[in-house]
């Protein structure tokens, strides 16, 4: 969770703030980090990886997005 807080802190420095209160930057930010970021506490396994869901594909991001597009 800290380095969650973190990447996000550091973005926002760059974007020099978050422009509004529903940014897609940070639910961006939190499948990122659930979903396609290994983490070495969990031996370079995703946190969804760790709990069983396995995201299947050449590229994640448009797994998931095609994924949430047919729900």
């Amino acid at each position: 969770m800290e380095r969650l807080n973190g990447e996000i802190r550091d973005r926002e420095k760059v974007m020099r703030g978050l422009k509004k209160k529903n940014t897609p930057i940070l639910t961006g930010y939190q499948l990122f980090h659930n979903y396609i970021r290994p983490h070495q506490g969990l031996e370079g396994l995703t946190p969804a990886d760790k709990c069983g869901i396995k995201i299947e594909g050449e590229n994640k991001w448009i797994t998931l997005i095609q994924n949430a597009s047919q729900e």
